[in-house]
């Protein structure tokens, strides 16, 4: 491969700030990519060094836990950052003043001050910043969009989300950040909203595109959380948009089973279901399913379009500019009250494979009803809930200086 204007070649080499937990999937997805010629791992930032089959089939790969040492040693052309989400900003900076580029998990940061810092910085760095929404890179995504524009469902007039999973008790001892809105005064903002399912706010936000901060004109949220923790585990918000639009999204982590999380456009004559993590849409027009319906969609993967993206022979899929309004949004839940607990009668606990879990009552169904009628579940009739505008965070009593134009990173 000859080398590009920007002076790489391939395989790129790599270094992966965070390889437990998700980091796991960054791996073997590295390693996926290795097999291919697309990338070389070359270093492991971490404090706990993989070992014996964790590495594999890579090669020599340095491992330290000093990420800026790290990268200095290696070379690296990418980084790739899954680490606690308060390391977000700095892990991103310290890569930027050396010129790497980066693929930077989801949420991005846990404020919007800390997101500009992030993206102004790299910006100016010169350096491009793939964020890890990876439900964006589905072809579902475009291909929604042109549904929408050539009038399949009719006119628009709103745009739902419901996630409904079930996590047990262990999931929120898994880092000390697990379950917290704050770390020693920290933001760290790990809601259901911001961090597990937060999926279903960005890919909803981007089907009523709505992704630039400045789309945003106003956040509505209601958080709860049901089991002994500080962040919110059972929460809803309701999004509005300067060109009209409304988006609302329901999650859970307390469900009764574990669903699909989707995203569904209403329609004035149809709709069009969303489940993300599978590719999958739904097209349903005067109540009767599309012909071609449910139709699967392929992926592109985060890390190979950033890739594709250096190269010169593709655009960025998810650039900080395109998580604006995500950003508004987890900026609502930081600055929103602390999360209601849930009184005892709203919830039952219920004996794990590993811990306790707790089940909210009726959620499951709720979740669904708030994304079908775009409603809070304040709306709802739950007992449990207050009433609406009780826990309502408008946008318009942001300072003037919280408002700043997107930077593409492209």
């Amino acid at each position: 491969m000859s080398a590009t204007a920007r002076g790489l070649r391939l395989p790129l080499p790599v270094v992966l700030a965070g390889a437990h937990g998700h980091g796991r999937w960054h791996l073997e997805n590295i390693r996926r990519l290795q097999l291919v010629g697309l990338v070389r791992l070359v270093g492991v930032c971490e404090l706990k060094p993989l070992v014996g089959e964790e590495l594999v089939g890579f090669g020599a790969v340095e491992q330290s836990d000093d990420f800026g040492a790290l990268l200095d040693t290696t070379g690296a052309a990418v980084a790739v950052v899954s680490t606690p989400i308060p390391t977000h900003t700095e892990l991103a900076l310290a890569a930027a003043r050396r010129g790497v580029h980066l693929l930077l998990e989801k949420p991005p940061a846990p404020s919007y001050e800390e997101f500009r810092r992030m993206a102004d910085g790299t910006a100016a760095a010169g350096t491009a910043v793939q964020i890890g929404f990876q439900s964006l890179g589905s072809h579902a995504v475009p291909a929604i969009r042109r549904l929408v524009a050539d009038g399949a469902i009719g006119e628009v007039t709103g745009v739902g989300g419901a996630g409904a999973w079930v996590r047990d008790a262990a999931y929120f001892r898994r880092a000390p950040w697990a379950g917290r809105r704050r770390v020693h005064g920290v933001d760290v903002v790990d809601g259901v909203l911001t961090n597990p399912l937060a999926h279903a706010v960005a890919t909803a936000l981007a089907l009523a595109g709505g992704t630039a901060a400045e789309d945003v004109t106003g956040v509505e949220t209601e958080l709860f959380r049901a089991h002994a923790i500080e962040s919110d585990d059972t929460s809803c918000v309701r999004v509005s948009t300067a060109g009209g639009g409304r988006i609302a999204v329901a999650a859970t982590l307390c469900a009764e089973t574990s669903e699909e999380p989707y995203v569904v456009v209403h329609g004035s004559e149809g709709r069009i279901t969303f489940w993300y993590k599978q590719d999958r849409v739904q097209v349903v027009r005067g109540g009767t399913e599309s012909a071609g319906s449910p139709a699967l969609y392929g992926r592109t993967d985060l890390l190979e379009n950033l890739v594709e993206h250096l190269m010169g022979r593709a655009p960025l899929l998810v650039p900080p500019a395109a998580t604006g309004a995500f950003m508004r949004v987890v900026e609502a839940v930081r600055l929103a009250p602390d999360p209601v607990a849930l009184p005892a009668d709203a919830w039952r606990a219920v004996l794990g494979e590993r811990a306790e879990r707790r089940v909210v009552e009726g959620i499951d169904g709720l979740v669904a009803v708030a994304a079908d009628t775009l409603c809070l579940y304040s709306e709802l009739g739950v007992s449990w809930a207050r009433p609406p505008g009780r826990d309502a965070l408008g946008l318009h009593g942001a300072s003037p200086g919280d408002l700043h134009d997107e930077v593409n990173t492209s």
